[in-house]
């Protein structure tokens, strides 16, 4: 799926100045591997992510990203953290940062395929077998792998040098 129609429609109204939107990752689980996807615009492997519909609950978006982008229908766990991410510029020049929540989420049922177009592949891989990722995306699958069941609060250094 392309960008949403909610953000086409503010985009006309602020040019491609820093845009704050919600954001989901969601951490699928099958045994001992993790569902993966590759993305086609810049061909890095990622857990699942997407922007929260207006109005959607973030397990209910996450669920449906799953479902869209890999074809697999999975159910949430818990929430495993919360957190800021870096501001992002597009190729485009549009500016955004994101409030992310990571999901861990269960297999259901489903092969993994890239079912929308914003993937080149989805696949399983197994939890000590990853392919290379960002260390922000590393946080994000070993906070949902873990067996500690509070979500996690990624503290920014303004807010530490505070405490």
């Amino acid at each position: 799926m392309a960008t949403p129609d909610f953000i086409l429609a503010l985009r006309k109204k602020i040019g491609s100045d820093p845009l704050w939107l919600s954001g989901v990752t969601a951490v699928v689980i099958r045994d001992d591997r993790v569902l993966l996807a590759k993305r086609a615009d810049n061909g890095k492997w990622t857990a699942v992510t997407g922007i929260i519909d207006p109005g959607e609950q973030p397990a209910d978006a996450a669920a449906r990203e799953v479902l869209e982008e890999t074809g697999i229908v999975a159910v949430p766990e818990r929430l495993a953290m919360v957190h800021v991410t870096e501001p992002v510029v597009y190729d485009n020049g549009d500016q955004t940062q994101y409030l992310d929540l990571v999901f861990r989420f269960a297999w259901q049922s489903g092969v993994p395929r890239p079912a929308d177009g914003e993937n080149t592949a989805a696949d399983w891989f197994p939890l000590n077998e990853l392919p290379p990722m960002s260390d922000d995306m590393c946080k994000r699958i070993a906070a949902a792998v873990s067996d500690e069941q509070a979500a996690q609060y990624v503290a920014s250094p303004q807010s530490a040098a505070v405490a």
